[in-house]
């Protein structure tokens, strides 16, 4: 029986989901520990992107819309949020400003996933009131 890849992906896992217990409110060890959960997590989770895009335009426009114009986008965000979130688990030991906002996709679910804090320009966007693109 092969305990040791088990241990090791145990261990490893724990790691990177907690965050550090002493580490300050800006802190290095702080913003290392959030980059690399945000990066695991968006490349785990980048999927979520297609629900939420078919969720949100079907709510604003009609179901038609919803399924075709949202799978697109849902698509497009989908493979957007996976490399951003495998550039930001790679680049995690370097700082940097924040790349995608909402940071996780289940944060402010009603809102469009932003890249770079760029608004892109689009007549089914929508950036909601927690969130003035600074």
């Amino acid at each position: 029986m092969k305990i040791h890849p088990f241990l090791t992906t145990c261990l490893l896992s724990g790691f990177l989901l907690t965050p550090a217990a002493n580490a300050h409110e800006n802190g290095y060890l702080h913003d290392f520990t959030d980059k690399i959960n945000q990066g695991f997590f968006n490349m785990a989770l980048g999927v979520g992107e297609l629900p939420k895009n078919i969720v949100n335009i079907s709510s604003e426009q009609n179901i038609l819309v919803g399924m075709s114009w949202g799978l697109l986008r849902g698509v497009a965000h989908t493979v957007g949020r996976t490399l951003i979130g495998t550039v930001e688990f790679i680049s995690a030991p370097i700082p940097s400003d924040e790349f995608i906002s909402p940071a996780y996709v289940w944060e402010r679910y009603s809102e469009d996933t932003r890249y770079f804090g760029l608004h892109l320009p689009g007549y089914w966007t929508h950036y909601g009131p927690m969130d003035d693109g600074e």
